[in-house]
């Protein structure tokens, strides 16, 4: 059985967007060479969608372990041409890897730090103290 409680459905007209664990997603379908790639029907509005849209490796077409390769190299500090190199890859598919994943993080980013509670107290800051030795006689 598969656990789709992290999911949520895509749809922005439907009334369960956005609620994960909710319920109302089941994989109707498994696609790709080797089956691995899951795809979700939405019982309340009817919709299918992947579990890789909205993410990096939607719509790519190389192999798992090689795009999560690419992303790992570009994470570690590669440049686009090393890393098209190291993994095999066009500069070109490294660079629309990067933006991808960089929009996808900006995303994530925005979302997570909407749902953080706020700090009342404000930042945590330390009162700075400089302190001058007296002059001594010249």
């Amino acid at each position: 059985m598969d656990d789709l409680s992290r999911f949520c459905c895509l749809n922005t007209v439907c009334p369960d967007y956005g609620r994960r664990g909710h319920g109302n997603l089941t994989v109707c379908m498994r696609y790709g060479p080797q089956r691995d790639s899951r795809l979700f029907y939405c019982r309340t509005c009817t919709t299918r969608f992947s579990e890789r849209k909205g993410t990096p490796l939607f719509d790519t077409r190389l192999p798992r372990d090689k795009t999560l390769a690419v992303l790992a190299h570009l994470a570690d500090g590669c440049g686009t041409r090393q890393t098209a190199r190291l993994v095999g890859v066009s500069k070109d598919t490294v660079t629309r890897l990067a933006l991808l994943a960089g929009t996808h993080a900006k995303q994530l980013h925005d979302e997570l730090v909407a749902l953080s509670p706020p700090n009342h107290r404000g930042p945590a800051r330390r009162e700075v103290v400089v302190r001058r030795q007296k002059a001594g006689a010249l």
